[in-house]
């Protein structure tokens, strides 16, 4: 527990803290809800659970977005109002941190685990610091256990906690940053661009946040192997999906679990009329776009996934793909093929709002993609063409296709093989240096 305080307090020891505030607040509600017999006060504590960790979220992440949005309406309306954004630094990693001490907090008023008596396993189930500043959102059913038992080292564990995190660094640091070298310059010279390069933009953002992402994840889950921890998986394989409720089934696991579980469902998820069905599906979603920032392009991208979300499920097709694309061949089928590239498509159309600093930007962005402008390869200004960075993200989709299978591909046939892919991941690590800051360390 001090060393994963030590790790948070070297970003900023003032918020210590907060996250210490955070802890001490769900570990006494917890047992005061095991403790209270009538229902009535179960619900008030947990009232206070949930008043206490959004109202934290809210100040720090949303209070200038709510402040802005109220003025600029009242404005719209012909009242003029003044205001001042306040300063307020975000803290790292509060919307990982809040989400997992919520879910602790309900899953003991739901009757579903006991809550721990020891104060300290628990602040390190809400401070772990491999997946402490951007997840996996872990469930204490799974952590708790783990930090109560004794652990004794593993060498095959430890193990695959190594190659975990070669394959998160090099997502991170050759796919990710290489990208987002592509990415920025395109994006902040939209006006500038043809279609091409604006489709490529998209295209290139679409591997740059999933190998950022990933690749921390990676990185979080192969580091808590190290001690002994077996952390929840938070991507599989997401751009290999055949609809958009399969990539949600995909991507960002631990979130969209989180979200399914404690929203959708006690919503009333799909089991009422399709009316309420197609409320709670943009409910979660519109959520989920603005858990991941205060701006309104957040919102819009998550209102598009409910637009594209609602037509399977109306057809009842949200659930159809549970196995893997191509199971039991090297290759997909031609109709596959298509579904895939259609759901990365909608995905990425999804992404640029996304990125764009501003929901305005977001539809510049796709109107001069219609254009269809000037369809060829452009020369950047950062004096490199594309076609490097095209060729290095088809080995790598090459490269995940036949591990689709697997966690990461170090596991299975031809270890020989595997020995040199290592070899050379570490190598690319150190040729391929552009460091970008992680993309989720702000939300």
């Amino acid at each position: 527990m001090a060393a994963s305080y030590f790790f948070y307090a070297w970003w900023d020891y003032r918020f210590l803290g907060l996250i210490i505030f955070s802890s001490l607040v769900d570990y006494t509600l917890s047992l005061k809800i095991v403790h209270s017999t009538r229902k009535q006060t179960r619900k008030a504590w947990l009232g206070i659970s949930l008043i206490s960790n959004l109202g934290l979220l809210a100040y720090f992440k949303y209070f200038n977005f709510f402040l802005e949005s109220w003025t600029e309406a009242w404005s719209k309306m012909g009242f003029e109002m003044n205001y001042s954004s306040w300063s307020i630094i975000l803290p790292v990693g509060i919307s990982f941190y809040t989400f997992q001490t919520l879910s602790y907090t309900i899953e003991v008023y739901k009757e579903r685990m006991q809550p721990t008596r020891n104060f300290f396993n628990f602040s390190l189930y809400v401070a772990f610091f491999p997946q402490l500043i951007a997840g996996p959102i872990e469930r204490a059913q799974n952590l708790l256990p783990q930090l109560n038992k004794k652990r004794n080292f593993n060498f095959y564990q430890a193990r695959e906690g190594v190659h975990l995190i070669i394959w998160g660094l090099f997502k991170k640091v050759v796919i990710a940053d290489s990208c987002a070298i592509y990415v920025n310059e395109i994006f902040d010279n939209h006006e500038d661009m043809n279609s091409l390069s604006l489709i490529l933009g998209a295209v290139y953002f679409a591997f740059q946040i999933y190998g950022d992402f990933s690749g921390y994840s990676d990185m979080a889950i192969g580091t808590a192997r190290l001690f002994g921890i077996k952390l929840m998986q938070n991507f599989n394989y997401p751009y290999f999906s055949r609809n958009i409720g399969e990539f949600w089934r995909r991507w960002h696991i631990s979130l969209s679990t989180w979200f399914r579980d404690y929203l959708y469902i006690p919503l009333g998820g799909s089991r009422n009329n399709r009316i309420h069905t197609i409320r709670n599906v943009f409910v979660i979603f519109l959520v989920s776009g603005l858990w991941h920032g205060a701006n309104w392009a957040f919102i819009v991208w998550g209102g598009l996934h409910a637009l594209f979300f609602i037509p399977i499920l109306l057809v009842s097709r949200n659930r159809k793909y549970l196995d893997t694309a191509g199971k039991n061949r090297y290759l997909p089928g031609i109709k596959e093929t298509f579904q895939m590239l259609y759901t990365f498509g909608i995905v990425s159309i999804g992404w640029i709002f996304f990125r764009a600093d501003s929901f305005s930007t977001a539809i510049n962005y796709l109107k001069r993609i219609i254009a269809f402008e000037n369809f060829k390869l452009q020369y950047l200004s950062i004096e490199r063409y594309n076609i490097e960075l095209i060729l290095l993200i088809f080995l790598f989709v090459v490269l995940e296709w036949f591990q689709r299978n697997e966690e990461h591909p170090f596991i299975g046939r031809f270890k020989f093989l595997k020995i040199i892919l290592i070899l050379l991941l570490i190598l690319s690590l150190g040729v391929f240096s552009d460091y970008q800051e992680f993309i989720y360390f702000q939300f």
